[in-house]
């Protein structure tokens, strides 16, 4: 089976009116405090503040429409650490159709509640990649559902990159966009968005150190598959799949590591001087930002902050 073809401009495009009737426009939000810290101008685009917590919906919403009719009756299926899950479940509900999430044993609480509290099917699995895909391929024999992968999909990857084109409509020319990076889909989706609507526009992917496979496969050329995730940011525990790989190349993403204490650091400047609930795996983006001030001084710097799902009952202070 050849693989689908990797979504293009006009495929964001087509995402953005799809989902336009179910996702929120997130707003772009400033602080003078943080910009002063950075030392450049820091636009945050708040996909806390998006449907199910966290820009995910965006793409979700987006394949789960993409449907026809016949296979939607079937239902989705998905694995995913919680995101994802939410996203794909609550863009199920929409169209009430079924849903289906592999969750891995060690997945966040609070998103598994509320996976479950938007109607889907949790089915549970060891915390690898490999029991997760496993697990995901028996669900999608046994109940024919339409496998929604959380990265790789190209309707996935398409949506996600609406964020990037709505944050660029409203701050206006960027020199930098900043993203997390797990397993690529909202870097792949921004570098397609700034690369039709900001040819100057550069894009940085920021990822924990302690599951550092996307840096390691952009310098060596090859795909890193092969890891065991030690990492806070448990939304970016996922490896990099292989169409993101070749859209991050193409589009000339340069991806920089971030110490797990930088991320905690920058999570809770971002609840103190945003007033936004973030998690660690959204954090990340400016903990990058912050340590890398050669990189960014006197820019206009764009930051996807990509989610907000923390576990308040276990949070990293």
């Amino acid at each position: 089976m050849d693989p689908a073809p990797l979504p293009e401009f006009n495929d964001i495009l087509a995402a953005a009116a799809r989902i336009a009737p179910h996702a929120h426009a997130t707003p772009v939000l400033r602080s003078r405090a943080l910009d002063a810290m950075a030392g450049c101008a820091l636009h945050f685009k708040a996909e806390p503040l998006q449907r199910a917590g966290a820009f995910k919906f965006r793409g979700a919403c987006n394949a789960v429409w993409s449907l026809d009719d016949a296979t939607a009756a079937r239902g989705v299926v998905t694995h995913s650490s919680g995101n994802h899950g939410g996203a794909l479940a609550l863009a199920a509900k929409t169209r009430g159709i079924p849903c289906h999430v592999v969750v891995p044993d060690n997945a966040v609480l609070a998103k598994l509640a509320a996976i479950e509290a938007y109607g889907a099917v949790l089915h549970r699995c060891a915390p690898t990649i490999a029991a997760r895909e496993a697990m995901c391929a028996q669900v999608q024999a046994q109940t024919g559902a339409e496998l929604v992968h959380p990265y790789t999909d190209p309707r996935v990857i398409a949506g996600q990159g609406t964020a990037a084109m709505e944050l660029l409509a409203t701050a206006g020319a960027l020199d930098v966009i900043v993203v997390p990076v797990g397993g690529g889909g909202l870097a792949s989706g921004t570098a397609i968005a700034a690369r039709a609507l900001a040819p100057g526009c550069r894009v940085f992917g920021a990822e924990p150190a302690g599951a550092a496979d996307t840096f390691e496969s952009l310098r060596r050329g090859e795909r890193v598959i092969d890891f065991v995730p030690d990492t806070i940011c448990d939304g970016l525990r996922g490896s990099l799949g292989a169409p993101d790989f070749e859209l991050l190349r193409t589009h000339r993403v340069e991806v920089l590591t971030v110490a797990d204490d930088d991320t905690v650091a920058a999570m809770r400047l971002l609840w103190q001087r945003l007033k936004l609930l973030v998690e660690p795996s959204s954090a990340i983006a400016l903990a990058l930002v912050l340590g890398h001030h050669e990189r960014f001084d006197g820019q206009r710097v764009g930051v996807i902050l990509s989610g907000g799902n923390v576990d308040l009952d276990a949070l990293p202070w």
